[in-house]
């Protein structure tokens, strides 16, 4: 495939002067009625870009033919799954959000199990906070393990409580649109925004802990096998693929086919973990080739089911990733007991300590701001042991996150460690980790496609931001993206390169399916 290129600078004169062309919209023809949006977490751009290269008969390589391909994507620091996934629901940052990772610290709210006694409690969001559910194998919040907050009558404060924004499942969902997701743990269920009723249909079957064991040894947790994550995966799409053909995702109930949908992949996620890349330009192990075949089976299924239902015409299909994982280097792995960097902070501020969360980065949160430069010189003396590349607090700190003053949430200290450096537990055998501020980290895939695009089979070079996904998908279904509160907040702009608008056609937002109560 021999695609075309253009320069990020050159998308404006490129759409002023392009004359029409067999693939120009017209108005009120092929509208988007539909937008499907993968994740497919941890694939990179240059994943995107070798695979097409190797696979050209792929679902992945169609796609981009039909397609703009966003080569120099990245997603929003600290390149954690809850911020990355936020950002392409909402199109903020975490200074819009008020979500900095899953793990995080915040001083107004209190402690579960506290009855509200004292503030200041570590904010949990990941698979700890699950219990049983009704089903066999189900799994749900336990409102017991949720922070509470004082404000509220100490109620517990849910991930939806927490977001600070509206998402687009909200905003489709209030124009009339059906809306349905699906993901990887149950407190993602913050897509329903902080009305708590975004989405119609959610479906979050928990992968487990967060663990990618030594290759070979298999175990009972997803996460510690390819095979595992893939046969997780195929779960997942089967419900989407219960969407597509007009049923819930348990295939039970009729409803319609969503305005807004779209799940979460893993196994390229675990092939990184497990496998890793062969070389520091992306050429990927054995492993993680077989992870990237498989999610381009699953996607060319979902692709084949909406053709199958004479749908494709009509979505806008989108595969990106939450975040990217690093090192791609493989030479360049370097793994650091995390106890010791906890150890250098805790000494240094004297029992001030309020939450440490450290993966490719750390972020620290204190009880007494008077302790922070006490800290940040600790850090700075313990630099060749602990691998640190900078230190962000105060207004540095401030300015990355595009913040005027901290608040209850903002962590007081940001460890950005050297490339290729990851705080886990001793002995831990990943080859690769999320969450921080690296190109690896936050570099990512990203692909829109439609067969009536404007401009198709182009690649654009610059940077934008996974930010820029949210106003998009509501320009092309006639939506306003300012109708998001952190497009308006922050002025985040839609994706360059094609006339998003255009594809609305006349189309008004109540043309759309009726809003069905879940």
């Amino acid at each position: 495939m021999k695609k075309k290129w253009f320069p990020l600078g050159a998308i404006t004169a490129l759409l002023a002067g392009l004359a029409p062309t067999a693939h120009a919209v017209q108005p009120g023809r092929h509208e988007v009625r539909h937008v499907l949006m993968i994740s497919v977490d941890g694939m990179h751009a240059v994943d995107l870009r070798l695979f097409i290269r190797a696979h050209p008969r792929s679902a992945l390589a169609m796609l981009a033919r039909d397609g703009v391909v966003y080569g120099g994507a990245h997603t929003v620091v600290p390149a954690d799954s809850f911020p990355g996934f936020l950002a392409l629901i909402t199109g903020g940052t975490p200074a819009a959000t008020g979500v900095y990772y899953d793990v995080t610290y915040d001083r107004r709210l209190s402690p579960p199990g506290s009855r509200c006694k004292r503030v200041g409690t570590a904010v949990v969001f990941d698979e700890t906070v699950d219990q049983a559910g009704a089903a066999p194998g189900a799994q749900m919040i336990d409102p017991a393990r949720l922070p509470r907050d004082p404000r509220r009558d100490c109620m517990p404060v849910y991930p939806h409580d927490y977001l600070r924004v509206n998402t687009l499942f909200e905003v489709v969902r209030r124009a009339g649109g059906y809306t349905a997701w699906i993901d990887k743990h149950p407190v993602y269920e913050i897509a329903e925004g902080p009305s708590g009723k975004g989405v119609d249909d959610l479906y979050t079957p928990e992968i487990g802990a967060n663990f990618a064991g030594p290759v070979g040894r298999e175990n009972g947790a997803i996460m510690a096998s390819l095979s595992h994550t893939e046969r997780y995966d195929d779960g997942k799409v089967d419900a989407l693929l219960q969407e597509i053909d007009g049923f819930r995702h348990d295939g039970q109930v009729p409803a319609p086919v969503p305005t807004l949908f779209g799940l979460n992949l893993q196994a390229v996620n675990v092939g990184e973990k497990l496998g890793g890349y062969q070389d520091a330009a992306g050429h990927p192990s054995p492993i993680l080739d077989a992870a990237l075949v498989h999610c381009d089976r699953q996607i060319g299924r979902i692709v084949a089911r909406l053709r199958a239902r004479r749908l494709l015409d009509a979505t806008l299909v989108i595969v990106t990733a939450k975040h990217g994982n690093g090192p791609i280097d493989p030479h360049a792995v370097w793994h650091i007991d995390r106890r010791l960097l906890e150890r250098v902070v805790a000494r240094a501020a004297q029992g001030e300590v309020a939450q440490i969360t450290a993966d490719q980065v750390a972020l620290i949160w204190l009880r007494q701001a008077a302790k922070v430069q006490a800290v940040a010189a600790a850090l700075r003396a313990h630099r060749k042991a602990l691998g640190v590349h900078r230190v962000l607090f105060g207004h540095r700190l401030l300015k990355v996150f595009g913040l005027r003053r901290s608040d209850a949430r903002t962590p007081d200290l940001i460890v950005i460690p050297r490339d290729g450096i990851i705080y886990a537990r001793a002995g831990d055998p990943k080859k690769a980790e999320h969450g921080g501020f690296s190109a690896d980290d936050t570099s990512v895939a990203l692909l829109v496609s439609n067969p009536h695009l404007a401009h198709r089979d182009v690649e654009v070079h610059g940077r934008v931001s996974t930010t820029q996904v949210a106003p998009t998908i509501l320009a092309s279904l006639g939506l306003s993206a300012h109708l998001l509160q952190a497009v308006t907040l922050q002025g985040t702009p839609l994706l360059p390169g094609e006339p998003w608008g255009n594809l609305a056609g006349s189309r008004r937002p109540a043309d759309r399916p009726p809003t069905r109560n879940r």
